[in-house]
């Protein structure tokens, strides 16, 4: 019967306490908590989508450098005379929105056709187009001076040349 004492086949499992929990079952347990509590801190349960970006701070200057080609474009059409000495002044904000829309990575409207205003006397569409270029060249050097420096340069130019534009319209 000594052989017979050292054979033994256990049948049933194997447990490491009474309560009822394996190794495996606590493992998987302290798996899925780590799991979730990584999940949870990097966000992914979030149900507020995320805000939008800020605009760009040098949107409101393309913005006036848009809306002033249109109006010297406007002004050239309803006051033929006025071509020669405007042209070069919508083509300098041209070039200015180019750069800015390159500078902050927007796209630029397509070149429609700016609708005629109505005719009046040529003194009068200088008035405005000069009040247009002031008011835009508070904005622009407001800009600059509160632009890093590798954006000051350019708006700085831009506001120059704005009061420029606005003393050659006198």
């Amino acid at each position: 019967m000594p052989d017979a004492l050292r054979v033994m086949v256990l049948t049933g499992p194997v447990r490491m306490s009474d309560s009822g929990h394996t190794r495996r079952r606590i493992l998987t347990a302290t798996g899925a908590i780590v799991a979730a509590t990584t999940l949870a801190g990097c966000g992914l349960f979030d149900d507020e989508p995320e805000p939008a970006p800020a605009p760009d701070p040098l949107q409101p200057v393309l913005d006036e450098a848009l809306a002033l080609t249109s109006a010297y474009d406007r002004a050239i059409q309803a006051q033929a005379d006025l071509r020669e000495r405007l042209t070069p002044l919508a083509e300098d904000h041209r070039a200015h929105a180019a750069e800015l829309a390159r500078l902050i990575g927007a796209t630029l409207p397509s070149g429609a056709a700016a609708a005629p205003s109505a005719a009046g006397p040529a003194a009068q569409s200088l008035a405005q187009l000069r009040d247009q270029e002031l008011a835009a060249q508070e904005t622009a050097v407001a800009a600059c001076l509160a632009a890093p420096a590798e954006r000051a340069a350019l708006v700085g130019s831009i506001a120059a040349c704005r009061a420029t534009h606005a003393s050659a319209l006198r």
